[in-house]
């Protein structure tokens, strides 16, 4: 059915305007956006798509096609339904800046997958902020929505989160690496190792951020950075600096600064067999320092690493559950994806590849 008649089947009218957003996945920088660090996403094929039409009404109605569920709310009581949260945000946010918006029906159509830690979030809030601003020919760039959809995502879905997902799907695509310094917000499209292309498979473990130690995570970070007596662990590169840190705050900091530097080393222009390298070392970083790693990640990264087309593997996104990504030659990705899973779900696992897209 055409996505325009999937929103007059709901709401008895055709949209207004259409707009959609990417999921991603990052090759390097894992937990360093909130704190001030560097990272290294690219957009995936997945896209959250966004129709909305003015509905003449006084309340707002979404209805979110994934779930089968519809939402109706004001702007003046927050939705209960936590996807409606990041929607909510996003109408808050724009009010906030001086804009009126009407009450609106809004359908949302997913093809970013849940809880897999590919920012399906992320793409809901720009989709939601570029429909917005297309309806309402707001005068927002692209750096401007992603600050608008990280402060939704803070304020009103409880994830105190870095700007990285929301900078990668507004401004993202999947020819290129998007280098971003999340301090200063510089950043610069770089093109993918040489003859390399990236493998994303999903690990079937369900991961919610607001549920997970995400959260506690940033506060052990802040905590490091304070007896470090520095603003964030960003202004440390070295990473001898931070063994007088308490056990855990030293893994910790241990991790960010590593991560960092791998990340900066990456943006040289380095080969795909030394970018692989430094994928695996932010795997066993992730894994023992960070301590976000779960089993059914560490053996979909140990079967992606043994994979002789395969230059490296991590998982992405927090941790707890999600998903792995991994460089391999090119032209072997889907060949690879397809061997992994089989294996992997041959041990009563549910995995599933994202990326090359199944067709």
């Amino acid at each position: 059915m055409h996505e325009r008649e999937k929103f007059h089947d709901v709401f008895g009218a055709y949209p207004t305007i259409m707009a959609e957003a990417p999921g991603r996945v990052n090759l390097l920088g894992e937990h360093t956006d909130y704190n001030d660090g560097y990272v290294l996403p690219t957009a995936i094929p997945q896209k959250m798509r966004v129709m909305m039409r003015p509905n003449g009404g006084r309340v707002f109605q979404v209805y979110a096609e994934a779930l089968d569920e519809a939402v109706e709310f004001s702007l003046l009581d927050a939705p209960e339904e936590h996807f409606a949260k990041y929607i909510y945000g996003c109408l808050r946010e724009i009010g906030t800046l001086g804009f009126d918006i009407p009450p609106l029906d809004i359908y949302i159509e997913s093809g970013v997958p849940m809880e897999v830690g590919v920012s399906s979030s992320a793409a809901l809030e720009v989709a939601v902020l570029r429909g917005l601003r297309a309806l309402l020919n707001l005068p927002l760039d692209d750096v401007h929505i992603a600050r608008i959809a990280q402060r939704a995502e803070i304020d009103y879905a409880g994830v105190n989160c870095g700007i990285m997902d929301q900078m990668a799907s507004s401004l993202a695509d999947t020819a290129h690496m998007l280098f971003l310094d999340t301090r200063t917000l510089e950043r610069e499209v770089l093109p993918l190792p040489p003859h390399a292309e990236v493998l994303v498979i999903d690990s079937g473990v369900a991961r919610s951020l607001a549920g997970s130690k995400y959260n506690e995570r940033r506060s052990e970070c802040e905590k490091a950075a304070a007896l470090l007596g520095v603003r964030s662990l960003r202004d440390i590169d070295d990473a001898e600096l931070v063994e007088t840190l308490p056990e855990t705050l030293r893994q910790r900091a241990r991790h960010v600064v590593s991560e960092n530097n791998r990340v900066l080393r990456a943006r040289q222009g380095i080969s795909a067999e030394e970018f692989g390298r430094l994928m695996n070392e932010s795997h066993a970083s992730l894994r023992d320092d960070y301590e976000v790693s779960i089993t059914q990640l560490d053996r979909l990264v140990a079967l992606l690493q043994a994979e002789p087309g395969v230059y490296g593997a991590r998982l992405t996104g927090a941790g707890f559950g999600g998903a792995c990504v991994a460089l391999c030659h090119a032209g072997d990705a889907a060949n690879i994806g397809l061997k992994v899973v089989q294996v992997y779900n041959g041990e009563d696992r549910r995995g599933r590849m994202l990326v090359p897209e199944e067709r």
